[in-house]
C-alpha cells in the first residue's frame, strides 16, 4: 500500500518498521461531548487505512487514545457538577456507540490520558533534566521551542513566526491546550493548579497540576509504542500545534525518528462552509439518526471524497447513498444466488484475499492513496459484469475494506422499510382517510424530508424512495 506522508509531501510505501505487524498511533476524541461528522471523517478514514491493510493481508496494532483531561473536560465536568471520571465516562460511551454504529473496528488498545499520569510526569523530569523544558516557579512548566531547531518541520512553520522568549507575565495564553499560530511560544508541559480545577489535579514535584494536552500522546505512544513507529495519524488541524509539539517532546525526551509516516485528512465542510452550530450545521450521529438516516448511509457519504480534499456534506446526499446502498444490496444477493453461496463471508475471511476479480481496480484505487472516492466508482463500474464466485468474494473484499455493511432485503427483494418511515406513512393514511388534509400534508412533507414518497390508490398506498 502507498500513502501520502504529510511530512515529506510524497505518496510512499507503508511498511512496517519492525517485524510484520504495522503500528500506528491516531489521535482520539476528547470526551466532553458527543463527537460530530467532522470529527469521524478522519476516524473513519482511519478504520478505511486499517482494513485495507488488513483485507491486503497485513497485521496492524492500533492505538487510539482517549482524552479525558484537559481544558474543555474540567470546565465542561466542574460546571455540570460531576466527577470528571463520571462525565468523561459518560461521552466516552457515547462517542464508542456512535463507532459501533459506523462499522469501525474498535482498537487494539485505547489508553486514557488520566490513566498515564506517571508516565507523563516522568516525561517532563527527563525534559528538564536535558535542558529541553524549564519550570519559571509559577507551578507550571515549559518546553523550550528553542532546544529543538527542526520544530515547525511538518507544518512548514517557520521559527520566525514563533514569539519566542516571552515574559512570565505574558505566559497567559501558553497555558491554554489549544491555540492560533500567532500566539505561540514555548508550550506548557505542566499546568498548575488554577481556580476552577476543583479537584482535578496530581502532585508533582512542581507543585499541584496535570499535564498539558500535547504530552499527553507523546508519552502514551512512548509506552506502548516506543521511540520509532511505523505511523500517525489525525485530521490536519492537528499538524499545527499538536503534531508539531509531539515530535519536539518526544525526539528531545527520546531520540528516535518518532512517526515514520504521518497521515492527514482535510476538513468535512457542511453545505459548503465550515461547520457551525449557529448555522444548526453541526450535526452528530444522533442528529442525523433523528432525521431518518441511518449511521451506514453516514459512513457511505464520508467515504465519498478522496481524504486528502476536503468533503462537503449534505443531508440530500445522503438520499443519494441509501439508494447506491440499496443498488449494491440487490447485486449482491443476485450474485450470491447465481454462485450458489447462502451466506456473505465474514470480515476476518477477507483478510488477504487473494483476488477481487472485475473489482481489481476498486482495490488498486484504494492500495494507491486510500483514494475511496474513485474506489468506489470502480466498484460501480465492476457491478454491471460481475459473474464468478470470484468476483463475488472480490465485491466483498472491496466493501469490507470500505466498511460498507448492505440494507437488508425483504423477502421479495426490496429494500426494507425503517419502522419510523412506516409509521409516518400509516398515520399519513389514517389522516387522508379522516379527510384531515392538514395533517396529511404535514405527514407528507415528513415523509419527503426522510427520502420517501406515499402513491396513494384506491385502497391504500405504495412507498417509494424519493
Amino acid at each position: 500500500m502507498r500513502l501520502f506522508d504529510s511530512m515529506t509531501r510524497e505518496v510512499r510505501e507503508l511498511r512496517p518498521v519492525e517485524g510484520d505487524t504495522f503500528r500506528f498511533y491516531c489521535c482520539g476524541p476528547t470526551v466532553y461531548g458527543p463527537a460530530h461528522i467532522g470529527n469521524f471523517r478522519t476516524f473513519v478514514m482511519n478504520d478505511v487505512l486499517r482494513r485495507v491493510l488488513e483485507v491486503g493481508g497485513t497485521k496492524t496494532y492500533h492505538v487510539r487514545n482517549i482524552t479525558d483531561v484537559d481544558d474543555k473536560t474540567i470546565r465542561d465536568s466542574e460546571a455540570a457538577g460531576e466527577t470528571l471520571k463520571a462525565f468523561t465516562g459518560r461521552w466516552l460511551a457515547q462517542f464508542h456507540d456512535d463507532c459501533e454504529k459506523l462499522n469501525c473496528l474498535p482498537p487494539h488498545l485505547e489508553p486514557s490520558a488520566v490513566e498515564h499520569i506517571p508516565q507523563q510526569i516522568q516525561m517532563i523530569e527527563e525534559l528538564v533534566a536535558k535542558g529541553h523544558a524549564y519550570a519559571p516557579g509559577d507551578g507550571s512548566v515549559y518546553f523550550k521551542i528553542s532546544s529543538f531547531p527542526e520544530y515547525g518541520k511538518l507544518s512548514r512553520l517557520d521559527t520566525r513566526e514563533l514569539d519566542l522568549g516571552k515574559t512570565q507575565s505574558e505566559r497567559a495564553g501558553e497555558l491554554a491546550d489549544e491555540y492560533e499560530k500567532d500566539s505561540i511560544s514555548d508550550f506548557v508541559l505542566w499546568k498548575g493548579k488554577r481556580d476552577g480545577d476543583g479537584d482535578n489535579f496530581w502532585d508533582s514535584s512542581w507543585g499541584p497540576g496535570r499535564p498539558g494536552w500535547h504530552l499527553e500522546c507523546s508519552a502514551m505512544i512512548r509506552e506502548y509504542l516506543g521511540d520509532t513507529f511505523d505511523l500517525h495519524s489525525g485530521g490536519e488541524d492537528l499538524a499545527f500545534p499538536h503534531h508539531e509539539n509531539e515530535i519536539a517532546q518526544s525526539q528531545c525526551c527520546c531520540g528516535g525518528q518518532f512517526a515514520l509516516h504521518w497521515f492527514h485528512g482535510a476538513h468535512l465542510l457542511v453545505n459548503g462552509k465550515k461547520m457551525s452550530k449557529s448555522a444548526g450545521t453541526v450535526f452528530t450521529i444522533a442528529d442525523l439518526e433523528a432525521k431518518g438516516f441511518t449511521a451506514g448511509e453516514v459512513r457511505y457519504e464520508l467515504l465519498s471524497a478522496y481524504y486528502r480534499k476536503q468533503a462537503n456534506f449534505t443531508l440530500e446526499s445522503l438520499h443519494a447513498k441509501r439508494e447506491a446502498l440499496g443498488k449494491l444490496a440487490k447485486v449482491e444477493a443476485e450474485l450470491r444466488a447465481k454462485v450458489g453461496e447462502s451466506e456473505v463471508p465474514a470480515y476476518q475471511d477477507l483478510l488477504g484475499l487473494a483476488s477481487f476479480g472485475v473489482f481489481a481496480e476498486a482495490w488498486s484505487k484504494l492500495e494507491n492513496d486510500l483514494n475511496t472516492a474513485a474506489a468506489i466508482g470502480a466498484l460501480f463500474t465492476g457491478i454491471k459484469t460481475a459473474a464468478t464466485k470470484e468476483d463475488w468474494l472480490g465485491l466483498h473484499g472491496i466493501l469490507a475494506a470500505l466498511g460498507l455493511v448492505l440494507p437488508v432485503l425483504e423477502e421479495d427483494g426490496e429494500l426494507d422499510i425503517p419502522e419510523n418511515v412506516r409509521a409516518l406513512a400509516e398515520a399519513r393514511w389514517a389522516a387522508r382517510s379522516a379527510k384531515d388534509w392538514a395533517k396529511s400534508d404535514e405527514l407528507r412533507d415528513a415523509l419527503k424530508d426522510l427520502g420517501w414518497v406515499a402513491k396513494d390508490g384506491r385502497e391504500g398506498y405504495e412507498l417509494e424512495r424519493l
